[in-house]
């Protein structure tokens, strides 16, 4: 992929400017145990409309035993999960769906151009590419180990009703 086509240059990613911890986003995100996806968002730029979280992988997630034993690497899945969970805390941070909480909506053009493993830490960026107030956001995702694109794609989050 040529630089131009990133959304920021992963080289210049300060992942030590913590904006918000675990705790911080536990506050706006549900995801809880197994499920939570992040450990940190640091960068935030509501002008640019982007937003960067970071992910260490380590070897006592639930993945790691059977995906693959002998050679675990991290789930598409659970890097699409993460794109969510850095979008979730953009929109209730900056509450762009009027006080409800964010789903999934929909994947487009994900593509898988890395292994990520236990150990790595997986950077996530995300750019808000279209809002419908109260009805649908669209970001576009990149991800990266190493300053190395392993994923990227468009995630869509519809709000969630009240009570499930």
């Amino acid at each position: 992929m040529a630089r131009e086509d990133w959304i920021v240059d992963p080289k210049t990613i300060d992942c030590s400017k913590i904006v918000a911890d675990i705790e911080a986003i536990r506050q706006t995100n549900p995801q809880r145990y197994e499920m939570e996806q992040l450990t940190a968002i640091v960068y935030e730029d509501t002008e640019s409309e982007i937003c960067i979280g970071y992910h260490d992988l380590t070897e006592d997630q639930f993945w790691v035993r059977g995906h693959m034993p002998g050679m675990p690497i991290l789930p598409g899945v659970l890097m699409c999960e993460m794109a969510a969970q850095v979008s979730t805390w953009y929109v209730a941070k900056n509450n762009l769906m009027n006080g409800k909480k964010l789903g999934f909506g929909g994947l487009d053009g994900v593509k898988f151009r890395g292994l990520v493993r236990p150990g790595d830490r997986l950077v996530l960026v995300l750019h808000k590419t279209r809002l419908s107030p109260g009805r649908m956001i669209v970001c576009k995702f990149q991800g990266f180990v190493n300053h190395n694109m392993v994923v990227e794609g468009n995630i869509r989050g519809i709000p969630l009703p009240d009570s499930l």
